[in-house]
């Protein structure tokens, strides 16, 4: 799911190339990068990958879904930003509702091998 979000992300980037004002596509770009970064941590099989990538995609979504831009994207019908919208919006859903559930059998696995010592 994080690297998918790395893909379309960087067609979200080009995209936006064309479309905002540079501070605002330089905010993004920032957005992406750390991205990145979290998928190169998930890559090396580090822990730390897991929350920081539910914590990216939850900032993803928050930032995201509350602008009415968006939806006028959608209004407009089936068009590649409108594409770009929905499948990334869906696949940040679903990397937290994975994410979330290995983070919290993790948390129980942890809670009974400690009550076994």
């Amino acid at each position: 799911m994080v690297y998918s979000s790395i893909v379309i992300g960087l067609a979200l980037l080009i995209q936006l190339y064309y479309l905002v004002p540079a501070w605002l596509f330089y905010i993004v770009l920032a957005g992406w990068i750390v991205y990145f970064i979290v998928a190169i941590e998930v890559a090396r099989g580090l822990e730390l990958a897991y929350p920081s990538a539910l914590v990216m995609s939850i900032l993803t979504l928050m930032v995201s879904l509350p602008q009415p831009e968006h939806y006028s994207l959608l209004a407009q019908g089936l068009t590649l930003a409108s594409l770009t919208l929905v499948i990334g919006s869906a696949v940040q859903g679903v990397t937290i509702i994975f994410f979330g559930y290995y983070l919290v059998l993790r948390g129980r696995e942890a809670r009974l091998r400690n009550r076994q010592e």
